[in-house]
């Protein structure tokens, strides 16, 4: 696990417990753990670059990647823009060109459907105990044993370190 030199995780199912909170004006609200930032804190201190590949597009998340001081930062990946659908597997390629790494060189943390091509790649996945079961399935994953939302980001980046 050592030669991780890029970590990046989905939003939803991983950094969440996956729930959508509004509030009665409409506002969309979501719950994060403080351990799971701080995880990202120490990975980045230690020198790995830290990110966050989502198909959402919200403040909420480019409000907790500044406040981390994340090194990447894509939103709406996997969505359909000017007829280019590009996936998360895609601006992970693009992201290890730019730090001149591999594909093997990445952990990624993903829970649900949307992930699974970017899992299969990477040379550490893992999920957290909610995922999905097709991405249990994923040979070699690694099962962590919290929840998204409630340590797992953390339980990885502790066993990273």
């Amino acid at each position: 696990m050592t030669n991780i030199k890029l970590f990046l995780t989905d939003v939803d199912g991983c950094l969440t417990d996956g729930g959508m909170y509004y509030s009665a004006n409409g506002e969309e609200m979501k719950r994060f753990c403080v351990y799971d930032g701080m995880g990202m804190v120490l990975l980045r201190k230690a020198g790995i670059k830290c990110g966050i590949l989502t198909s959402e597009t919200t403040e909420i998340v480019a409000q907790r990647a500044k406040k981390l001081n994340l090194d990447y930062l894509y939103m709406g990946v996997g969505r359909q823009v000017d007829d280019v659908k590009q996936t998360k597997l895609d601006v992970c390629k693009q992201i290890c060109t730019e730090m001149g790494i591999s594909l093997k060189d990445v952990c990624y943390v993903g829970d649900d459907i949307n992930d699974l091509d970017l899992l299969q790649a990477v040379g550490l996945a893992a999920c957290p105990a909610n995922a999905r079961p097709e991405v249990k399935a994923i040979p070699g994953i690694l099962h962590l044993t919290r929840n998204g939302g409630d340590g797992a980001i953390r339980e990885l980046c502790d066993k990273l370190l």
